[in-house]
């Protein structure tokens, strides 16, 4: 069954590694990641950002698939299902459709707003045990259609957000959503650092895990991050694998046009990617 991430990201910032959002998008992602993190015991957390949970068709459908994945796959290790950039009613939808985790998004707001929001949200999450995450200085590149530059985070701020409860927080550090540019400066370890003097014991989230050089990763996580999101790069190996397989002609073969067969590729190559992500973060046998 689905567990909160407040238990899972306190062991992974006491043990020094950080547990792996991955996102979903359809059922292959979800079974992919399911079963990599089984086979490795590692925790793991499933995102849905708003627009993906749209896509397959509502929150209650994904509830549903997730837990009957859960439960025929015979998945024993700790999943969290989070919602991933909410909005202040896409929270209350997901915490009334059977999520287990819940990101409200109040970047974007002034701040004295993003408190009282994130104050309400903090109750009815915890009313039902969920937990929660928020965001301070918006994360950057697009994210369901809203574009950002990645932002360095003001730490006094995230203190006051920290303050209301939360479990984890999200601190834009320089991070951006998607592929990095040529031109990207790297994460500022100064801001991160300065997060964490302010912030104590609470994780921290780090958005656009997609490439990230490893050393910067590593370093992160030394400095108190506990959840690190990956979607992009999942994306992009689902596709060059589905691509190959077309382009080989392997659709025109026997009944290779079947969508088992023709998806299939893809879904192995998003297990290789979580693997190399969830060894990366140190979460392999953490569950």
């Amino acid at each position: 069954m689905l567990v909160s991430a407040t238990e899972m990201l306190k062991k992974a910032k006491a043990g020094h590694y950080a547990v792996g959002q991955f996102n979903i998008n359809n059922l292959e992602w979800t079974k992919s990641i399911l079963l990599t993190a089984q086979e490795l015991n590692s925790p793991v957390i499933l995102g849905v950002s708003e627009g993906a949970g749209k896509y397959m068709g509502g929150y209650h459908a994904v509830v549903g698939m997730v837990n009957g994945l859960l439960q025929d796959l015979n998945i024993t290790v700790p999943v969290a299902l989070h919602l991933d950039h909410g909005s202040f009613e896409g929270c209350y939808k997901c915490i009334e459709a059977g999520f287990s985790s819940i990101m409200f998004d109040g970047s974007h707001y002034a701040i004295d707003e993003n408190v009282a929001k994130t104050t309400e949200l903090v109750k009815a999450a915890h009313d039902k045990g969920l937990s929660i995450e928020a965001e301070v200085g918006s994360i950057g590149g697009e994210e369901d259609g809203v574009v950002g530059m990645g932002e360095c985070a003001d730490p006094d701020e995230c203190k006051a957000i920290a303050d209301l409860g939360i479990d984890f927080l999200a601190a834009g550090i320089g991070n951006i959503h998607g592929k990095y540019p040529e031109n990207w400066k790297g994460l500022s370890f100064e801001t991160l650092d300065a997060v964490q003097q302010k912030t104590g014991d609470m994780p921290l989230v780090l958005h656009g895990g997609t490439g990230i050089p490893a050393d910067m990763i590593k370093k992160a996580i030394n400095l108190g991050v506990a959840k690190i999101n990956v979607n992009t790069e999942c994306q992009l190996a689902f596709a060059a694998a589905t691509r190959k397989y077309v382009e080989e002609g392997k659709d025109l073969q026997g009944k290779g046009f079947d969508p088992r067969k023709l998806l299939a590729p893809g879904a192995e190559a998003i297990k290789a990617t979580v693997k190399e992500k969830m060894e990366l973060f140190g979460s392999v046998g953490q569950a």
